[in-house]
């Protein structure tokens, strides 16, 4: 389920440890994930915090929810659908929000490159825009911005590293084979 966020709530923090490295989340006041970064992005994490005025403000750190940790969990182990049951709140411009909604719709397993997704959107003319609301997805693995790829098939631009979008893009079509 998603979220569209108008009014910015206040914020939690958890951070789960992954087979990637740490993740940091922010959950707002209704229970839904804001953001999931790499704990090793603080850059990203910046960014995203100072838009929503959160700068170097106290912030309240607590366990990640059960179900939150479980639903990561269970997609490392190889349960791959899992995270589409985690609610999350997009905060992101009325594109933004449709390019995340609709990399929440690719199956795991399957890529799309930067052109063929913006003519999924029905907005061919608009490949570059896709990358930027890709750059700027808040929401790591959750939404699979992993996913999309050059043209030709290659890895370009991931957030936590083309390292990690390799070995998500592994991990994915091993799994989703079965």
């Amino acid at each position: 389920m998603t979220l569209d966020s108008s009014a910015l709530r206040p914020l939690t923090f958890a951070s789960i440890a992954t087979p990637l490295g740490g993740l940091t989340l922010a959950v707002d006041a209704d229970g839904a994930l804001c953001m999931a970064e790499f704990s090793d992005c603080e850059h990203r994490m910046e960014r995203w915090l100072r838009k929503r005025g959160i700068q170097g403000e106290k912030r309240v750190v607590l366990p990640a929810s059960a179900e939150i940790e479980m639903a990561f969990a269970a997609y490392f182990a190889g349960d791959l659908s899992t995270l589409d049951t985690i609610r999350i709140g997009l905060d992101g411009t009325p594109f933004q929000n449709r390019a995340w909604t609709e990399l929440r719709r690719i199956e795991p397993g399957q890529t799309f490159s930067y052109g063929a997704f913006a003519e999924k959107l029905g907005k061919p003319r608009s490949a570059r825009a896709v990358g930027h609301a890709n750059g700027a997805n808040p929401l790591s693995i959750v939404v699979p911005c992993h996913r999309l790829v050059g043209a030709d098939g290659s890895l370009t631009n991931y957030g936590g590293g083309i390292e990690r979008k390799r070995w998500l893009l592994d991990h994915e079509q091993r799994h989703a084979r079965r």
